[in-house]
């Protein structure tokens, strides 16, 4: 089962979500909360495979929260769930370790789906959120004199991420296993400084790395 802690200050779409993964097959939400005021405390207790969480809530809000269990539980999959679809929100989730970001207006059915491909390592956006994050990062000055020394393979498994592959897909067609494909992305995040695909995708389209 893929254990999921739920962060959604509004009580019946908390309700609502809990019910709808619980009923779904190889799902369970193991934890269900208002805020992120106790997230780290939350998560050593309960111990899940996805976080799911909202942005505006009362107390610790979800970019904070993001920010704290990222500070201890780096690979974590962590998908935001959120109304809001501006620059300055998705750029903030982004940089603060997101996984994935999807609007709440998302069909259960894809919901669902994109957190199975969040939890197998994949980098979920809602298609309008994706185009903002291409272009945002498009903007940013790239520093041309930086270098990030990716080997031929770290290049190869970017170039699989930024296509949309899971760490499942990645070992597949490369004929590696998937500690291997965890490994070659842990160093490739330390060498761009990122903490999370979505992240490390924006980068290599900003710096043309692939």
């Amino acid at each position: 089962m893929i254990r999921i802690v739920l962060y959604e200050d509004n009580t019946k779409l908390r309700e609502n979500l809990t019910l709808l993964i619980d009923g779904a097959q190889n799902f369970v939400v193991c934890g269900a909360f208002r805020n992120c005021d106790n997230i780290l405390r939350q998560t050593d207790e309960l111990l899940p495979d996805v976080l799911l969480m909202d942005i505006d809530m009362p107390g610790t809000n979800g970019i904070d929260g993001l920010r704290i269990v990222r500070s201890r539980y780096p690979q974590l999959p962590i998908l935001m769930l959120t109304v809001f679809d501006d620059n300055q929100h998705v750029f903030e989730a982004i940089r603060a370790g997101a996984d994935g970001y999807l609007l709440k207006k998302t069909p259960p059915d894809k919901l669902l789906e994109y957190i199975q491909d969040v939890y197998e390592g994949g980098a979920p956006m809602t298609s309008g959120i994706a185009r903002q994050v291409l272009h945002l990062f498009a903007r940013q000055p790239s520093d041309r004199n930086e270098m990030y020394n990716l080997s031929e393979r770290e290049k190869e498994v970017l170039q699989l991420l930024v296509n949309g592959y899971s760490y499942k897909m990645i070992a597949s067609e490369i004929f590696i296993s998937i500690d291997t494909v965890r490994s070659h992305i842990k160093k490739i995040y330390e060498k761009l400084h990122v903490n999370s695909k979505s992240e490390a995708v924006a980068k290599a389209f900003r710096d043309k790395l692939v």
